[in-house]
């Protein structure tokens, strides 16, 4: 049983990685369109800044809380009454949030024009006023994509309840290729690197357009997944008379300031990005790297090992929930501690190879290199803060994620403040990403902590696990070091220097792996997990 499960969450792991990485690959692509096209610009803040917000509102709503939250409703439906009955709660747990997202999309609509007004007060005088019409304009038409992003996101959630990850991790990739031709097809006819004054408002259109029409089509793809795995989106009514949609609508609003905490951060981030000029598009290609580096390591083993988790959890078996943990804390950091340090160290050949078109003319690219570096550290503390945050949500409980998110807002809104003392140029964007930073790591230790006192007595990590980790990076380290110093002393095209960078990666998990398999430690081979602590 324990061989099976430790497979099933090895197998899921993986498939949710590599499609995982195939959507924000292709999310990394849209973020480089974005710069090779439209350069660093105050428009490209306008343009970035604006069609990230439905995202924003949505994760207000309860955003990755959909997941944590309704994914244990799902198992524990169908455990209870099966496939049918799991449709019947997830269709008026769907009637509700609609109905709140449809709220939230004229919100974001009228509070348009105070909204943009904090996104262009960076922008100098006499384009201020017109950046400040463009974002109204640009907010209105990608307002609707607030339903369409929480429809998503119930249909991942339904399908990762029926342990099926593959749609459910690769469809945002449809998204992006959709906003990737809409910026090309407006850059053919508009042409590229417009600033505020030449944008003309047919550009505005095409863009909102575009955009949203992308997110309409990531949206049916995801309620086709859970129709697929026989459970029906379509919304309901009597949501007060059902026990469980009734609880698990509760649970999401008494875990939304775990999601609010997360837009706001965003958000502020944001406002202050906007005042360099391309600012916004090299915070949000940091984080598009972050993000996607954490979301095919530490957090696609999280979303594989949460149903898991869920089960030994809803049987009140502590036993095996420690087990879960602790193999899904081993895979975490096996998969994210090697991508860690490759960023770490290649940041300098990354960020350059990231700079294209229009991108690579401004200023402010060389400090890309470092914001890399700390979203390198950043994605792997995110990814152990998300795993401990799921855990808790398994059992059931709200307020240890909450009281995380919260330390997590206050922490970095304190230290994004004092960016705002720093030049305006890439010294205050790299004190940016430091703040994302020091928010996830007080929100980890936070969630850690809450876990650990629900564990006990079991324990937290495996320690033949530990050295094994250990033992497998320190192998690393001198590869790692030859080819920081081959990449740094070689002057080659930025072709070559793209094979040598991904030669060099390569070779650094050569040793890795090799301790790995030396340990014994590849997945699925039974091995004799510790309880101490």
């Amino acid at each position: 049983m324990a061989d099976d499960e430790t497979t099933s969450t090895a197998r899921s792991s993986v498939t949710v990685a590599v499609w995982t990485l195939v959507s924000r690959a292709a999310g990394l692509v849209r973020v480089l369109v974005i710069g090779a096209l439209l350069g660093p610009t105050y428009f490209t803040n306008v343009f970035q800044a604006s069609y990230v917000l439905p995202n924003q509102v949505f994760t207000v709503m309860a955003g990755p809380v959909v997941g944590m939250v309704v994914v244990p409703s799902v198992v524990r439906a169908v455990t209870a009454g099966g496939v049918r009955h799991a449709s019947e709660v997830m269709g008026r747990i769907s009637g509700r949030m609609m109905a709140l997202a449809t709220i939230g999309a004229l919100g974001l609509a009228l509070l348009s024009p105070a909204l943009a007004w904090t996104l262009v007060f960076g922008v100098p005088e006499p384009d201020r006023q017109r950046a400040w019409l463009l974002c109204i304009l640009l907010i209105l038409f990608v307002a609707p994509q607030v339903l369409l992003y929480v429809l998503a996101e119930l249909g991942v959630a339904a399908q990762q309840g029926r342990h099926r990850f593959a749609l459910a991790a690769g469809a945002p990739a449809v998204e992006s290729v959709g906003t990737v031709v809409t910026l090309v097809v407006t850059a053919w006819i508009y042409g590229t690197g417009l600033e505020v004054s030449q944008v003309p408002l047919s550009m505005i259109l095409m863009l909102g357009i575009g955009t949203t029409a992308s997110a309409f089509v990531h949206a049916a793809l995801q309620v086709y997944g859970a129709q697929r795995v026989g459970v029906s989106l379509r919304p309901r009514r009597g949501w007060r008379e059902d026990t469980e949609a009734r609880e698990t609508l509760r649970r999401m609003v008494r875990s939304s300031p775990v999601a609010a905490g997360q837009a706001l951060t965003d958000y502020f981030l944001t406002v202050v990005a906007a005042t360099v000029p391309g600012g916004v598009l090299i915070v949000n290609l940091a984080y598009q790297v972050f993000s996607a580096l954490s979301f095919v390591g530490t957090r696609a083993v999280s979303m594989a090992a949460l149903p898991g988790l869920s089960v030994a959890a809803a049987v009140n078996d502590a036993r095996r929930f420690g087990g879960s943990w602790r193999q899904g804390v081993f895979y975490a950091l096996l998969a994210g501690i090697p991508l860690c340090a490759l960023l770490a160290v290649f940041a300098d050949p990354t960020a350059g190879i990231l700079a294209v078109g229009k991108l690579s003319e401004g200023p402010l690219i060389a400090e890309l290199s470092a914001c890399l570096m700390i979203a390198a550290f950043a994605q792997l503390v995110s990814g152990i803060h998300d795993f401990a945050r799921q855990a808790l949500f398994a059992r059931l409980d709200d307020r240890g994620p909450t009281l995380a998110s919260m330390i997590a807002l206050g922490t970095s809104t304190a230290v994004t403040a004092s960016t705002l003392v720093l030049p305006a140029d890439g010294t205050r964007l790299t004190g940016l990403l430091v703040a994302l930073l020091a928010g996830e790591f007080a929100a980890a230790v936070t969630a850690l902590s809450r876990l650990r006192a629900m564990m006990r007595p079991e324990a937290m990590i495996d320690r033949r696990d530990a050295r094994i980790i250990v033992t497998a990076t320190v192998a690393m380290l001198p590869v790692l070091a030859a080819g920081w110093w081959l990449l740094h002393t070689i002057d080659v095209s930025e072709g070559i220097q793209l094979a040598l960078l991904v030669g060099c990666g390569l070779a650094t998990l050569v040793p890795y792996a090799l301790v790995l398999y030396l340990s014994s430690a590849l997945p699925g081979v039974p091995r004799k997990r510790s309880r101490r602590r």
